[in-house]
């Protein structure tokens, strides 16, 4: 008596049968009265003998005449104290910590403080109400514990049996249907274990009843935001007035249903949630409405609800043999989501060499586990609304008569891309050794990224190979018998020669006729080994090349330009680092056909607008119209056959020949383009063949020379060239005339010259394109409408 007793073994009887170490109970969090004492609640079960120390914000607590360790593991705080008179004071987070021979398990922090008791900050204001009106007051104080709230009248005890009075837990005194007798001054009182306090008075003063005039509906006060924790008390409030009163109704913003179940209303429409759960989370919506109408207002405040840390998984003690893997698994929610720590014997554990941490460090691993891993590990969930731990224990079972680890490990690089690993067998349980195994990771890699080699027992040294250039290594070896492994050697590192990089991937683009483009593969690993690219190029008629232009690792192109249109080029590109130039990787590339490309479509002379994006998506979606419909009729064309051709050709020169009757002013343009006669038409697309052989003599050898295409004579070649009509030509022109005269208004309208007469142009090349299906003409009085010219 009179002192703390110093930590001590717990007597057996006092702790239950478990073979590990566990809280029976943990100390919570509470307010204490300064002078006062307090007792911080612990009791611990496990084999004795157990020892029981505190911690305080982290620091064990030293003996002293202020505090006793009670027999059953409690902590007594004979005056708790603030700061002041050179003594620290006793508020911050205390921890129970027990141990025994298995191990160490520190409970949940639980955060003691002293009950205060602050001045108002808020104080009831003096207030005017009609009779039969509402009157508000509300003050507001801040303390620990939570004060209490009461009301006076005049120095008297206000009656909570009048109806007409309700009384919110925050401090807020409403009174509706005010009465003549309701005037008077009005107190707001505040209590808790720590003071007593009275705020400043407030006069309530009552006039007459007012005109009875109708008054819109109006809330005076809504709800505010709330963030509480599980199982407290929910208080929305809502003042409405109005005449007529109106109606309180509550609703979520999210359309759940609010429920019945520890749900109440105070007063005229105050909503009171006992209990809240996190489903209760959420925006509530205060309405007041006028009695038998549709006019109401609103106001709305959001409820948060956390809940403190709890475990939906516990760890599992498990035994586990040595040199193989132990895993703990530890699942907690809360709100908000809560974050897992572990610790080994009361100690932070954290990831790195053969411990891992995963899924957001709700799972554990310890791999290659040894006599250094048996302890008991805890899982510690804590948010902002709480904290948990449970805990869990590790035996490795160690069999009798296992090798020692393997003796003077060594490694030695060899070349860019192969260690060799040696060792001397262990010195002890030599003769069950099954065989060796080899641990064998990037030493920059984590530890789960590890991989193994099996070696026979006869087996002292062992070659790496397909390593990576200028890479460490860390290497390990077990020793294998029947009933287990030895512990693992100590590791030893080793780098791998350093080389010159490969030949890079290469491939080039051409851009136009005098300008390259080079890709390549990004390198990285280059920057790490003050490595580059160079690139050289020549035309291939000259003996030397132009370079090396040098580019950093992180470069993946280049452009070449001003190049020679008619030159074949020979482009080189390497890459090396410290180690030197790797081989290069070479293109030969040829400008010609770019150049003759442009040679064999020379630009149209049609004078360009300034509205060129939009000129080139017209031609774009002519281009694309003119595609589908091709399509289109080539299936027609092998569904049908010759003898559907026939007719077609038939139905498109009847649709084609022009219509009897009157004209417009617009004929001429018609006739002109589609043909008055069978005779112009058939000219028209002799015409045109000609034109197309020419062009492709240009882009391909003829049939006849060596290598060429088959030679054989096409079968639409042989006919009669004095035929009126090719049906090739006109079986796929079901444009009617409306469209060919769009075509003459566009071309005409855009005042585009082109090449050639616009009678030129044979009908399947200015019809298909312009319109598809069901497309309605663009007018052609748009600025972008421009022909497209017959070589496009």
């Amino acid at each position: 008596p009179g002192g703390p007793r110093a930590p001590w073994p717990l007597p057996a009887p006092r702790l239950g049968h478990s073979a590990e170490l566990a809280f029976a109970m943990e100390p919570s969090d509470d307010v204490a009265v300064p002078g006062q004492p307090i007792i911080l609640g612990c009791r611990v079960e496990g084999t004795p003998p157990v020892r029981i120390t505190w911690r305080k914000n982290g620091m064990e607590l030293l003996e002293s005449t202020h505090s006793t360790l009670l027999a059953n593991g409690s902590l007594m705080i004979h005056h708790f104290q603030l700061d002041g008179g050179g003594s620290p004071s006793d508020e911050g987070d205390y921890e129970c910590v027990a141990q025994n021979r298995f191990g160490l398990v520190v409970s949940r922090k639980a955060r003691i403080q002293a009950a205060t008791m602050s001045d108002f900050h808020v104080h009831p204001q003096a207030t005017v109400g009609e009779e039969g009106g509402v009157a508000r007051f509300q003050c507001q104080i801040h303390g620990l514990p939570k004060p209490l709230i009461t009301w006076e009248k005049n120095r008297v005890p206000i009656d909570t049996d009048d109806e007409r009075y309700t009384l919110l837990p925050k401090g807020v005194l409403q009174i509706t249907g005010l009465r003549a007798e309701d005037s008077g001054v009005f107190h707001c009182v505040a209590s808790n274990i720590a003071s007593v306090r009275v705020s400043h008075g407030a006069r309530l003063t009552v006039s007459g009843s007012g005109s009875g005039a109708y008054k819109e509906p109006t809330i005076l006060v809504g709800p505010e935001n709330l963030t509480l924790t599980v199982h407290q008390t929910a208080v929305l409030e809502c003042v409405a007035t109005g005449n007529p009163r109106p109606i309180v109704s509550w609703s979520r913003l999210d359309g759940r249903p609010i429920g019945v179940e520890g749900i109440q209303v105070l007063g005229t429409g105050n909503l009171i949630i006992s209990d809240v759960t996190v489903q209760h989370s959420g925006v509530y919506v205060c309405a007041a409405n006028r009695p038998g109408t549709r006019v109401r207002r609103t106001a709305q405040g959001r409820l948060v609800v956390q809940a403190p840390a709890e475990f939906v998984q516990h760890p599992q003690s498990i035994s586990r043999p040595a040199g193989t893997t132990a895993m703990f698994t530890c699942q907690a929610q809360g709100e908000p989501p809560p974050h897992v720590t572990w610790l080994k014997n009361g100690q932070v554990l954290g990831p790195g060499g053969h411990v891992r941490l995963k899924n957001n460090n709700s799972t554990l691993t310890i791999s290659g586990i040894g006599p250094e891993d048996e302890a008991i590990y805890q899982c510690v969930a804590e948010n902002s609304a709480g904290s948990s731990q449970a805990s869990a224990r590790l035996t490795v079972l160690w069999a009798e008569g296992l090798p020692g680890p393997p003796l003077n490990v060594q490694a030695v690089s060899v070349s860019s891309t192969e260690v060799r690993v040696s060792w001397n067998e262990p010195l002890v349980n030599t003769k069950e050794i099954i065989g060796y195994v080899l641990h064998i990771r990037k030493a920059a890699d984590p530890p789960e990224l590890e991989y193994q080699e099996a070696l026979s027992k006869s087996t002292f040294q062992h070659l790496l190979s397909d390593l990576e250039p200028s890479t460490a290594y860390s290497f390990y070896i077990k020793a294998y018998t029947p009933r287990g492994a030895s512990s693992a050697s100590a590791p030893v590192l080793a780098s791998t020669l350093g080389e010159a990089p490969a030949p890079p991937p290469l491939s080039v683009r051409v851009l136009g006729s005098s300008s390259l483009q080079l890709l390549w593969e990004p390198w990285p690993r280059l920057a790490q080994h003050e490595g580059g690219f160079k690139l050289l190029y020549r035309p291939a008629s000259r003996a030397s090349f132009t370079g090396p232009i040098l580019l950093p690792a992180t470069v993946s192109s280049y452009n070449l330009s001003q190049l020679d249109p008619t030159a074949v080029y020979e482009v080189k590109l390497l890459a090396y680092n410290q180690h030197g130039e790797g081989n290069a990787t070479v293109r030969f590339v040829s400008l010609r056909g770019a150049s003759e490309r442009t040679a064999l479509s020379p630009p149209c002379d049609c004078r360009k607008e300034e509205a060129t994006n939009q000129t080139s998506t017209t031609g774009i979606v002519i281009g694309i119209h003119i595609g589908v419909t091709c399509i289109i009729f080539c299936v027609l064309f092998l569904l049908f056959g010759q003898r559907g051709r026939v007719l077609l050709c038939k139905d498109v020169e009847n649709q084609l020949s022009p219509p009897q009757g009157a004209r417009s002013p617009r004929d001429p343009g018609i006739l002109a383009l589609n043909g008055a006669g069978r005779g112009e038409r058939a000219q028209l697309g002799r015409d045109k063949k000609r034109v197309d052989a020419k062009e492709l003599e240009q882009l391909f050898p003829p049939a006849g020379a060596a290598g060429g295409p088959d030679p054989r004579p096409d079968p639409r070649a042989m006919q009669d060239p004095g035929a009126p009509v090719l049906c090739e030509e006109t079986q796929f022109s079901r444009l009617p005339l409306e469209g060919f005269s769009l075509l003459e208004e566009m071309m005409s309208e855009a005042k585009a010259p082109c090449p050639g007469p616009a009678a030129t142009l044979p009908p399947q090349d200015a019809g298909p394109g312009l319109l598809s299906e069901g497309q309605a003409p663009r007018p052609s009085t748009a600025p972008t409408a421009q022909p497209a010219c017959s070589g496009q």
